[in-house]
């Protein structure tokens, strides 16, 4: 099992407003070359995100299913990538002083991932993992409160935009 976390500078609240945003997804999750959410109320139990992974020459298609959503709390998805199988992707949110920690928590479930899950496929993840959280970070903290954002497109670590030396 692939678990690791991250602390957000930001609030649950908005770290949850990326979250329940299926049009952001393609800003932090790392391996589709393009996402779209399929329906309007992302993230509702059921709702789904569909993407494309570009493997070389191939691409192979699937889809992103909400199994699981406690908003500013939980969200657990579920990946289906055709003949790859499906894995489960929980994310925890945790209020940690006015800071958020981000569990992200993923393995296998069906098909062939599931098959051939093992220690190695869980190294291949935490490295993944860890790029993903930190982009995921960025784009959270890029956003100060209230959705602004400062003059290069973030925000500072305590919402203000920073400033010039």
């Amino acid at each position: 099992m692939a678990i690791r976390h991250r602390l957000v500078h930001r609030s649950p609240a908005q770290v949850w407003a990326v979250l329940a945003d299926g049009s952001r997804y393609g800003d932090w999750v790392i391996g589709p070359s393009q996402s779209s959410q399929v329906d309007e109320e992302w993230p509702r139990l059921g709702s789904r995100i569909e993407y494309v992974v570009a493997l070389g020459p191939w691409t192979l298609t699937g889809e992103t299913i909400v199994r699981r959503c406690e908003p500013v709390r939980a969200l657990e998805l579920e990946a289906v990538s055709g003949w790859l199988g499906t894995a489960r992707i929980a994310m925890e949110i945790r209020s940690w002083g006015d800071e958020t920690l981000v569990i992200l928590d993923e393995h296998p479930l069906r098909g062939t991932g599931g098959r051939l899950h093992n220690v190695a496929l869980d190294a291949v993840l935490q490295l993944r993992h860890r790029s993903m959280l930190a982009r995921f970070a960025e784009v959270v903290e890029s956003t100060g409160p209230g959705g602004r954002e400062g003059p290069d497109g973030r925000a500072g670590r305590d919402g203000r935009t920073p400033s010039s030396p």
